[in-house]
């Protein structure tokens, strides 16, 4: 494959890796830097690309060890090496830890709002919830399926509007 050959066939498949790269970095910018990033180690590379095999492949391959370089380099610049006797290795990130208070409200909270359902929604939800396929559920409750869907449902719509404060935007 000539040069001038490669550069096109190269340009073609740059198109349907920025999504790959979004997905990678979920930033647009560093989606970018990472495109270009490959791009530019394919081309000074290209030499050591065998005619006859999966260019698209190859260039996804390198893409993602390019992702994972680079986000093992960021790791190691984020962490440092504390000198005293202990010799731990501390993350120097910004750290926050949580007491789990808040997933316990949350949690209590949830319990509370399946108690308050009527019993004809929570014991389809329930039994749902629990792994029971809605025709199980239709068999032990003696009811049409349409029926135990739409309990579900509408248990899901009660659950849904009653903890719309836990809703994250």
């Amino acid at each position: 494959m000539t040069t001038l050959e490669f550069s096109y066939s190269l340009n073609q498949y740059s198109k349907t890796l920025k999504p790959f790269a979004l997905r990678l970095t979920k930033d647009v910018d560093d989606a970018n830097d990472l495109l270009q990033d490959t791009v530019l180690k394919a081309f000074t590379n290209r030499d050591k690309f065998s005619d006859g095999t999966n260019l698209k492949a190859w260039l996804y391959t390198i893409m993602k060890n390019t992702f994972i370089t680079n986000y093992q380099r960021m790791v190691r610049r984020a962490t440092f090496v504390d000198t005293t006797d202990n010799l731990h290795y501390i993350n120097s990130g910004d750290v926050c830890i949580e007491n789990g208070a808040q997933g316990g409200f949350t949690l209590e909270d949830i319990k509370a709002c399946i108690e308050n359902l009527d019993k004809v929604y929570k014991e389809p939800f329930m039994m749902h919830f629990s792994g029971y396929k809605y025709q199980e559920i239709a068999e032990k409750l003696d009811l049409p399926i349409g029926t135990v869907k739409n309990r579900i449902h509408i248990a899901r719509k009660i659950l849904k509007e009653d903890l719309k404060i836990y809703k994250v935007d």
